[in-house]
């Protein structure tokens, strides 16, 4: 790990102005993703702004009857707290399937937003990686790329996002909240929060350098049956292949993101349309364009059978609740 500095803020605000001053620098909270890629060398800021001590901890209803999720609200807190698990109860489901309680209770609402990819020639510094230096090539390309993109994805990147989290928002409809020096605010739909690699893979979201998230808000709750899926190689502390979160009403209609198969979580609302008609439906118009390699092409059927036990379970709780 190359020496940094390190300070303290108070405030939002202060955060923000602390970054302008200092190019290059980082905010860091729980560490649970950073730290990491310090002590590998991925990335080298040489300053650190610590942000935990701003108050962003809480989670408040808004005046529509959603809720605000303070940036800092620990992933913990988040999955357990009554409101999430009765009203958004896809979210509770995919917070509890990522990571370990240990990292669950460190790690932040703005981090798992934030988190890098876990792609394997991102993390080593031997291999060539456009994500961590641009312009040397994507070594996934024509070398070991089953967990990679097939869809939404370049020639320069086929890197995919690794938060379960942020799966959830996007099919909740979130929205980012964000301050900069000055105290210029913004918020940010879930839906234009990430960007695809394109030719610049490197740039991750809409955020630019100096902003800090500050907050999540949720939209109010729009009922139906949650659910999130989860495929991987190991029963846990693993990233998905594929994961799919639902919210599926009585009547067969619904919203679908999914995780494991883009840069980003991917919804295509157009899609939803299908919901009544079947996995099928849904899934050859969520992945129309994909781009497969000879070891990722099983995604596609992972989606369309991970969506299909998302619907069969949906329709068995909604019996059951009607019972």
């Amino acid at each position: 790990m190359k020496t940094f500095t390190y300070e303290r803020v108070r405030s939002a605000a202060e955060a923000a102005q602390a970054m302008q001053k200092t190019p290059g620098a980082r905010f860091i909270a729980g560490g649970t993703n950073l730290l990491d890629l310090m002590k590998l060398q991925i990335e080298t800021p040489g300053h650190l702004i610590d942000v935990n001590g701003i108050g962003l901890d809480q989670i408040a209803p808004t005046a529509d009857g959603g809720l605000r999720i303070g940036a800092l609200v620990r992933n913990t807190a988040l999955a357990s707290d009554a409101r999430i698990r009765r009203d958004y109860a896809v979210l509770s489901r995919a917070l509890l399937s990522g990571a370990s309680g240990q990292l669950r209770n460190k790690a932040t609402t703005a981090g798992n937003l934030l988190q890098r990819t876990r792609c394997p020639y991102f993390y080593d510094t031997a291999q060539q990686c456009n994500k961590r230096q641009p312009g040397s090539g994507c070594g996934a390309l024509q070398g070991f790329n089953r967990g990679h993109a097939v869809i939404g994805a370049s020639d320069a990147c086929i890197a995919t996002h690794p938060s379960d989290m942020a799966v959830a928002m996007r099919v909740l409809d979130a929205t980012v909240e964000t301050v900069r020096p000055g105290g210029a605010t913004r918020t940010i739909p879930i839906a234009q929060f990430y960007r695809l690699p394109g030719a610049t893979p490197q740039v991750e979201t809409t955020l630019a350098p100096d902003e800090l998230i500050t907050a999540v808000t949720l939209p109010r709750p729009v009922g139906g049956m949650h659910a999130y899926h989860k495929v991987r190689d190991r029963a846990s502390y693993a990233f998905a292949l594929v994961s799919v979160a639902t919210i599926i009403q009585p009547d067969g209609t619904g919203r679908v993101a999914v995780g494991g198969v883009a840069h980003m979580p991917w919804r295509v609302e157009a899609a939803e349309a299908g919901m009544p008609h079947g996995a099928a439906a849904v899934a050859a118009r969520l992945l129309q364009g994909a781009r497969t390699t000879e070891q990722n092409a099983f995604k596609l059927a992972l989606v369309e059978r991970t969506l299909a036990t998302a619907m069969i379970d949906a329709h068995t709780m909604s019996k059951a609740s009607a019972s």
